[in-house]
């Protein structure tokens, strides 16, 4: 069994409950009990906060919700610009016709480049056959 608490005739309090209280009490800075006294807070005066403070917090909000709608802006212009496919103009028949002969004329020319060409190696082979180069006189022909 537990021993009863002994308790005091003056104060009707126990001795464990009195030094419960004084280790409590040891805990009690004068800053916390004169904060106790004070009671409750007065409210803010209207011009307590300085108009430097209330513009920063003012921009403070203002950034967050321009970050906050923002965003969502932003990303379905770049959607809308990003994801759209190329525009493909189309061309008209005229246009399309004179292409195609101008690409014809440009297959004739470079026909006619090659056969003149071929003209010219044949014509520069037959030439140096007919001077009858020299041969054997030590250097080999270039």
């Amino acid at each position: 069994m537990l021993p009863k608490p002994v308790r005091s005739h003056q104060h009707g309090i126990g001795r464990d409950e009195r030094d419960r209280l004084a280790t409590t009490r040891m805990h009690l800075t004068p800053a916390v009990i004169a904060i106790a006294l004070q009671g409750p807070m007065p409210p803010i005066p209207p011009g307590f906060i300085p108009p430097e403070a209330v513009g920063i917090i003012q921009s403070f909000f203002v950034t967050i919700v321009v970050i906050a709608l923002g965003i969502p802006i932003i990303r379905a212009l770049t959607r809308r610009f990003v994801d759209r496919p190329p525009v493909v103009q189309a061309i008209s028949g005229d246009v399309e016709n004179r292409l195609e002969r101008i690409e014809q004329a440009v297959d004739a020319v470079a026909i006619e480049v090659e056969r003149i060409s071929e003209s010219q190696r044949y014509l520069t082979k037959v030439m140096a056959e007919s001077r009858g180069l020299p041969s054997g006189s030590g250097g080999s022909p270039r």
